[in-house]
């Protein structure tokens, strides 16, 4: 640098050095810095926190929550929560990869903005009418001289049940342990610890098409997010609301989406059936709109605001003018009637449920019942008419074990996105322990954002 330049140099640093001492902060200046520094802070402090983030991709809507545990605390903590309208869906199977990837993106970025963090990876969840499922066996002799079971054997052996003839066009998404076999000792939980010569594995294995996987990967990648876990929709919403006793005595999971309904079967503490029917709430608003000769959306908000599974609790009375619902519609459609069309939809999804519980020989032989989660759940005396197709005590599920923002969450369409978080929650307090062996957990870039955005607020006033 010549002496000239270097000299203007000067002059010009001292000029900005003059000007930062003779600025004045106001007060309004110094307290939003000082709030700006504490929140960056607090963002920074949840790197050594777990964090979650899962995302409920369904037909009607995708569904992100931002959990986090403290420590020191059990449950985890809702920080964050987006809810998007989907695009690109159709039965739970993403048929528009730019449409669906856009609705995750946005349903992200609102969670993102509640909680203050950015998301780089998520636990997500997988349905459609194209999940198979098959049972496996799996055995294995013991590696130990001593015959004690060590969690490598219990990989090995449910390693063994993966191995299973599939189409190229298929992959395994879950295997399931259902119950251990150890020498002449059956219906083992869990052999880890006990000792003998031969162990086996009586798994349900999970599977689905290669292209949902790699579409929902896709989503994900164009939404700039990593896939954490793949995880079937039903055991996730289980996870979420069905109770350890539930469990044990025999209950029926059933998750009535907008494209399908799920179902999940437990006894004696273990999955013995799963099944996606479909078959779900928006077939209901597509009755409610060739019925009345509407468009969709006036039928969704007529299911909404005047709808009822039991027709027989309605008098045929009862009109609803849809010129108040839509400016564009006319005339006064008997609420009677819409009750009739959404009884008989629901009434098929009953009996498909039947059928299910006829075929594992289950039909009315659940202690706990029926438990409905998901957003055809809020439809009024939908209980009644399931109790009276399943012949079976029936109840709404909602989602528990979590603090936080619980206004946004305590509904049982939630179910899902919940049960993804305690999912995931548990999947990492097993890595901790070392089942699952290391595995990075950094899932935010929060600590150089937080530093970046500290330091360019400062430079406003340095020279």
């Amino acid at each position: 640098m010549s002496g000239v330049s270097c000299s203007k140099a000067k002059n010009k640093r001292k000029a900005k050095v003059k000007q930062y001492k003779n600025k004045k902060l106001s007060k309004t200046e110094i307290l939003k810095g000082q709030n700006q520094f504490l929140f960056l802070l607090s963002r920074m402090s949840r790197d050594n926190n777990s964090i979650i983030t899962a995302i409920d991709i369904g037909s009607s809507n995708m569904r992100t929550v931002i959990a986090e545990r403290l420590k020191g605390e059990q449950l985890p903590r809702i920080i964050g929560v987006g809810v998007t309208p989907s695009f690109g869906m159709r039965r739970g199977v993403i048929i528009d990869v730019d449409d669906a990837a856009k609705a995750i993106s946005d349903s992200v970025e609102a969670a993102e903005h509640m909680a203050g963090v950015s998301v780089k990876n998520a636990v997500v969840n997988i349905g459609g009418s194209d999940i198979g499922f098959q049972s496996s066996k799996g055995v294995i002799a013991i590696g130990r001289a001593d015959g004690e079971v060590v969690e490598d054997d219990i990989n090995r052996v449910i390693s063994e049940a993966q191995i299973i003839p599939l189409p190229m066009n298929r992959e395994i998404v879950h295997v399931v342990p259902r119950k251990y076999r150890l020498d002449d000792h059956d219906n083992i939980k869990d052999p880890l610890g006990m000792k003998g010569v031969r162990l086996e594995v009586d798994a349900l294995v999970i599977e689905s098409s290669n292209i949902q996987v790699k579409n929902i990967s896709k989503c994900l990648y164009q939404a700039s997010i990593e896939a954490e876990d793949i995880v079937l929709e039903p055991l996730a919403a289980a996870k979420a609301v069905l109770t350890k006793k539930q469990k044990e005595l025999g209950v029926a999971l059933i998750d009535i989406g907008g494209g399908t309904t799920s179902i999940a079967v437990y006894e004696e503490g273990d999955l013995i059936h799963t099944a996606i029917i479909p078959v779900g709430a928006g077939h209901v608003t597509n009755d409610i709109a060739i019925g009345l000769r509407t468009s969709i959306e006036v039928a969704e908000k007529v299911k909404l605001e005047y709808g009822c599974a039991l027709a027989k609790d309605v008098s045929k009375k009862d009109g609803i003018d849809l010129a108040q619902i839509d400016s564009q519609e006319e005339g006064v459609v008997s609420r009677h009637h819409v009750a009739e069309i959404i009884e008989a939809r629901l009434e098929e999804i009953f009996m498909l449920i039947q059928d299910e519980l006829k075929e594992i020989g289950k039909s009315g032989l659940l202690p706990s019942g029926g438990v409905i989660v998901g957003g055809g759940a809020k439809m009024p005396q939908i209980v009644d008419l399931a109790k009276d197709k399943l012949g079976l005590p029936v109840q709404i599920g909602f989602p528990s074990g979590f603090c936080g923002v619980l206004d946004r969450v305590d509904d049982s369409s939630f179910a899902t996105v919940l049960g993804l978080v305690l999912w995931e929650m548990e999947k990492k307090d097993v890595a901790v322990s070392g089942l699952f062996g290391s595995k990075a957990m950094n899932m935010f870039s929060v600590k150089n954002d937080a530093v970046n955005s500290i330091k360019g607020w400062f430079e406003k006033f340095l020279p």
